[in-house]
């Protein structure tokens, strides 16, 4: 993984973090702006069913995020769209309709911390990956859908780390990934 911190604005900040993204201390909420053509979200099938890159998250720069195994055997892959600044990590997904099982949200930190995330307003339950400097995975949790009578606030998801990748519910657990895997991706622009 090779980052260019002179080309990238990078916040890190600790505190509460909305799903696909991290609270600041005035406590906003979001997701990220998708485009108006489509589905709600900004989805479009390509041929094979899978998303055209080009419309979701099309405000977002994107990275390929591959999971290994400690010995390089590749779990899976998504196209992760970046969130790196205070705006794009306190929108987060709130606000997607939904997310291909190829695609994801990857949020980037200055340094390893402690982060909470959320899940306020979601339509659709995710897994939180957390992972460290190295890339290495500290914590995985299985961040269910709200109840039809909650707002999601109520469900906070605690780890430590540099990164997060957020990808679909239950996708670690359809490709085997677990703590001590490692998330494998280039932030170079």
């Amino acid at each position: 993984m090779s980052i260019d911190w002179s080309r990238r604005q990078l916040l890190g900040f600790s505190g509460l973090c909305a799903l696909a993204g991290c609270l600041d201390t005035g406590g906003s909420t979001g997701s990220p702006n998708e485009t108006e053509t489509g589905s709600p979200d900004g989805e479009t099938a390509d041929e094979d069913g899978g998303t055209d890159d080009e419309t979701i998250h099309e405000d977002y720069e994107t990275t390929p995020v591959r999971v290994v195994t400690s010995d390089g055997t590749e779990l899976g892959s998504v196209t992760a769209a970046i969130a790196d600044t205070e705006a794009k990590t306190s929108l987060g997904l709130s606000d997607t309709d939904s997310l291909p099982s190829d695609r994801g949200m990857l949020f980037v930190f200055d340094s390893v911390d402690d982060h909470t995330f959320y899940m306020p307003d979601m339509d659709f339950g995710i897994d939180i990956v957390y992972a460290d400097e190295d890339g290495t995975i500290t914590r995985i949790h299985h961040a269910s859908e709200p109840g039809p009578d909650e707002d999601g606030a109520d469900q906070t998801y605690p780890g430590r780390g540099r990164y997060v990748l957020e990808v679909v519910y239950e996708w670690t657990t359809d490709h085997d990934v677990s703590e001590g895997d490692v998330l494998e991706f280039d932030l170079d622009e």
